[in-house]
C-alpha cells in the first residue's frame, strides 16, 4: 500500500506540469486567408507563361507588323502575364478593388500619359485597375481606373480560351479612368452609365469628355447579350474630334458541351481638317466563336474574324512604311483554332494555331518580302491562385 500511495504523488508530480503547460498552449495564430477572409477581403492572381512563333516579321522594333496587342516578339518564351487582384466589394456599402498586371503583355496597354508599346520601352508593371466602390440596393458605383465595357476578350488571359487576342481586342480601348454606375433592374436585365476621360487615358489629352451606356441581357440562361456605345472627344487640343462606337456581344449555349459567340463592332472619329472642314474615319468588324467541351478536361475553341481597317484609321501608322499603305483601305482576316487541358482548378495548358490574311501584302519576311498572310502558333500554361 506504501509502495502505491509514492507510485501515484511521483506520477502526479510528473502530471502537473504537464496539465500546466497544456493549459496555457497559446490559442493557434490563424492563418492569413482566414484573416482575409473574416475581413471581407479577396486576393487571386495568376501566372501566364509560353511560347509563340510566327513565319513573318511580327516584331515593330524591327519594323515587323501584326494586327495583334500582345504577341510581337517571334520565336519566343515569355513571361506574358502576372496578375493580382485584391479586393473588398461588399454588397452594401463602400468597397474597392485593385489589380495589377505584371508582364510582357503589361506594356501595351498602358493608359497615358504613360507611354505604351515594345518599341517605345514601355514599363513591364501596369496598375490596370484601381477603383473605389460603393454599393446600396440595386446602384453600384465605382470612380477610378476601371477596363472598359466593350468587347468578348479582356486583358486577363484566364478570362480568354484562346492564347492569342482577337483583332477587335486591340481596337476598343483597354481601360477608363472616370466614374461608372450600374443600375440592376432585375436578375435579368442591367443598365450602365459613366464618365470618363476617353480611350486609356490617365489624364486627359482634352477638355472633353467621353459617355459611356450600357445594358446586359439574360432573357433566359443560355442566351447573354451586352451593348455598349462611348461617345466624346479624342484627340489632342485642339485637332481633337468626336469618336463614337458601339459594340455588341451575344453568347448562347446551343446544348451544354457546345456554346456560341458573336461580336460586332463600328468605331468613327470625327478629324479636323484645313478650313473648319472635318473628315470621317471608320473601321468596322465581326468575330464569331465556337467552343466544345469534348470532355471534362478537354476544351476546343475556334475563332473567326474580319476587320475593315478605311483608309488605315487604326493600324495605317503600324504598318511598315516601305509598303505605302498608310492611308490605305486594308482589309483582315484570321482563324484561330485552340485547345485547353483543364488539367485542374488552377491550371490549364493551351495549345493554338492560328492565320492571319489581309487584301494587301502587309506582312514581311525576316528579308524584307511582302505577303498577305501569316501562320503563327503558340504554347500557353496558366496557372490561378
Amino acid at each position: 500500500m506504501k509502495k502505491l500511495l509514492i507510485a501515484s504523488a511521483v506520477s502526479a508530480l510528473f502530471a502537473a506540469p504537464a496539465t500546466v503547460l497544456a493549459q496555457a498552449k497559446p490559442a493557434p495564430v490563424p492563418t492569413l486567408d482566414k484573416v482575409l477572409e473574416a475581413s471581407g477581403i479577396s486576393v487571386s492572381g495568376y501566372i501566364d507563361a509560353g511560347y509563340s512563333y510566327a513565319n513573318k516579321n511580327i516584331d515593330p522594333a524591327t519594323g515587323g507588323f501584326s494586327p495583334r496587342v500582345f504577341d510581337t516578339q517571334n520565336n519566343s518564351f515569355g513571361l506574358n502575364q502576372f496578375g493580382l487582384t485584391v479586393a473588398k466589394q461588399p454588397k452594401e456599402g463602400f468597397g474597392g478593388l485593385v489589380n495589377l498586371t505584371v508582364g510582357r503583355d503589361a506594356q501595351f496597354i498602358h493608359s497615358l500619359p504613360e507611354a505604351a508599346g515594345q518599341a517605345t520601352g514601355a514599363s513591364m508593371f501596369d496598375v490596370t485597375q484601381a477603383y473605389l466602390q460603393y454599393a446600396g440596393g440595386p446602384l453600384t458605383v465605382i470612380a477610378g481606373k476601371f477596363t472598359t465595357l466593350h468587347g468578348t476578350e479582356v486583358i486577363a488571359s484566364t478570362g480568354n480560351t484562346n492564347v492569342s487576342r482577337s483583332i477587335l481586342f486591340g481596337a476598343v480601348p483597354f481601360t477608363h479612368t472616370g466614374v461608372r454606375a450600374t443600375w440592376a433592374l432585375s436578375d435579368t436585365v442591367s443598365l450602365i452609365a459613366g464618365v470618363n476621360n476617353g480611350w486609356d487615358q490617365l489624364t486627359d489629352t482634352n477638355k472633353g469628355k467621353t459617355a459611356e451606356l450600357g445594358v446586359t441581357l439574360n432573357p433566359i440562361k443560355p442566351l447573354s447579350i451586352a451593348v455598349s456605345g462611348y461617345s466624346g472627344k479624342e484627340g489632342l487640343a485642339p485637332d481633337e474630334g468626336t469618336r463614337t462606337s458601339l459594340n455588341a456581344v451575344v453568347s448562347y449555349t446551343i446544348i451544354d458541351p457546345l456554346s456560341v459567340g458573336v461580336e460586332v463592332l463600328g468605331v468613327s472619329q470625327d478629324i479636323p481638317g484645313a478650313g473648319g472642314t472635318t473628315t470621317k474615319a471608320k473601321y468596322n468588324g465581326a468575330a464569331v466563336y465556337v467552343t466544345y467541351m469534348f470532355m471534362p478536361k478537354l476544351r476546343g475553341v475556334l475563332r473567326a474574324e474580319s476587320f475593315d481597317d478605311k483608309n488605315g484609321f487604326h493600324f495605317g501608322a503600324a504598318l511598315p512604311a516601305a509598303l505605302n499603305l498608310a492611308t490605305s483601305d486594308v482589309k483582315y482576316k484570321e482563324v484561330t483554332a485552340t485547345v485547353s487541358f483543364l488539367a485542374s482548378d488552377s491550371f490549364e495548358a493551351r495549345a493554338e494555331v492560328r492565320r492571319d490574311q489581309a487584301d494587301s501584302a502587309v506582312f514581311t519576311s525576316s528579308t524584307g518580302a511582302s505577303s498577305k498572310n501569316m501562320v503563327s502558333a503558340a504554347l500557353q500554361g496558366i496557372y490561378k491562385f
